[in-house]
C-alpha cells in the first residue's frame, strides 16, 4: 500500500511543473484577451461617438436651413423680425463679489418717507382719467409716411429679399428690407411712390439692418406695393380721420401695438386702405393710398 502511494506522488511531483506551466500560460491568454476586448471596446466607442457627432452636425445643418426658409417666409408674408437679445452673464459680479450696503442710523426712516411720496404722487386725482393716451391703441400710434424708393437691389445674402433706399422726407434716407422679389420686378420698385411704417424697432436681416417697412396689400397668393398719388411728396403724413395722431417714437414690439392695429388695417371694396372702415389720407391733399388689384386683404 505505501509503495502504490508512493509510485503516485512521485508521478504528481513530475507532472506538477507541466501542470504550473499550463496554468500561467492560461492567466497570460486571459490577460491578453481582457486586454483586446477593452481596446476594440474603445474603438466600438469612439466609432459610435464619431456616428453620432456627424449626425448631430447634419441635423444642426438641416435645422439652420429649415428655420433660415421660415424666415424667408415670414419676411415675405409681412411678418416683422424682432432680434432676441442674447443674454450677457458675463458681465454680472460674482455673488461673493457683491458686498452688503452699509446701513446709517436713520435710513429705514428715511425710506418709508420718500416711498409714503411716491404713493401720493402715483395715486391719481379724483374725477380724472386714470388711463394715459398713449394707452390706447389705434393707427394713430403709428407713424405712417410717403417715401420715394431711390434705389432698389438684391440682398446679397437673400434672395427673396430687397434692398431698398427710401427717402422719407428726413436729413438721410433709410435703408428698408423687403420680401419682394417674388411679387415685384426690380425694375419697378426703382423711383417709386411708397407708403411707410417708420417707426417699427429696427431689426437685422440677414446681416443688414431695416429700419421701416414698405407697405403692401397682401393675400396668400399675392403681394402689391400700395399706390399714392403722384402729386405726393416724401414726408407727408398719412392720417386717418377720428384718430389723433401720436406716433410712438419706436413701437415698443412687447405692447403688440401693430399686431393689434394690424387686425383692422385692410383694403375695402374700392381698393383704398381704411383702418376700421374709415380711409386712410395723406396730408396735404387728402389722397387715398389704393391698392392695385387685391380687395378685401390685409395691409401690412
Amino acid at each position: 500500500m505505501r509503495e502504490g502511494k508512493a509510485k503516485k506522488m512521485q508521478k504528481i511531483a513530475a507532472h506538477y511543473p507541466k501542470i504550473l506551466a499550463n496554468t500561467n500560460n492560461i492567466k497570460n491568454l486571459l490577460g491578453v484577451c481582457s486586454q483586446q476586448c477593452e481596446q476594440r471596446k474603445a474603438l466600438f466607442v469612439n466609432e459610435q461617438l464619431r456616428k453620432l457627432e456627424e449626425e448631430t452636425a447634419a441635423l444642426k445643418k438641416e435645422v439652420e436651413a429649415h428655420r433660415k426658409k421660415l424666415v424667408d417666409l415670414e419676411i415675405e408674408g409681412g411678418v416683422q423680425q424682432v432680434k432676441v437679445p442674447e443674454k450677457n452673464t458675463a458681465e454680472a459680479p460674482a455673488a461673493s463679489e457683491v458686498k452688503p450696503k452699509e446701513v446709517t442710523k436713520g435710513a429705514p426712516k428715511q425710506a418709508k418717507g420718500a416711498e409714503k411720496e411716491k404713493k401720493k404722487k402715483e395715486q391719481p386725482k379724483k374725477g380724472g382719467n386714470t388711463a394715459a393716451v398713449d394707452d390706447v391703441v389705434d393707427i394713430g400710434r403709428l407713424d405712417l409716411r410717403i417715401g420715394r424708393i431711390v434705389e432698389a437691389k438684391c440682398h446679397p445674402d437673400a434672395d427673396s429679399l430687397y434692398v431698398e433706399t427710401i427717402d422719407l422726407g428726413e436729413e438721410k434716407p433709410r435703408t428698408v428690407i423687403s420680401g419682394l422679389v417674388k411679387h415685384v420686378p426690380l425694375d419697378q420698385m426703382q423711383n417709386r411712390l411708397v407708403m411707410c411704417l417708420c417707426n417699427l424697432k429696427p431689426v437685422k436681416m440677414r446681416g443688414i439692418e431695416s429700419q421701416a417697412m414698405v407697405m403692401c396689400a397682401s393675400s396668400p397668393e399675392k403681394v402689391e406695393i400700395m399706390e399714392v398719388d403722384p402729386s405726393c411728396v416724401p414726408g407727408h403724413i398719412v392720417k386717418c380721420e377720428g384718430f389723433t395722431h401720436r406716433p410712438d417714437a419706436v413701437l415698443n414690439p412687447k405692447k403688440k401695438v401693430w399686431e393689434t392695429v394690424a387686425e383692422h388695417l385692410k383694403v375695402n371694396a374700392s381698393g383704398q386702405a381704411a383702418y376700421k372702415d374709415v380711409l386712410l389720407l395723406v396730408d396735404g391733399n387728402a389722397k387715398p393710398v389704393v391698392a392695385p388689384t387685391l380687395r378685401g386683404v390685409f395691409v401690412k
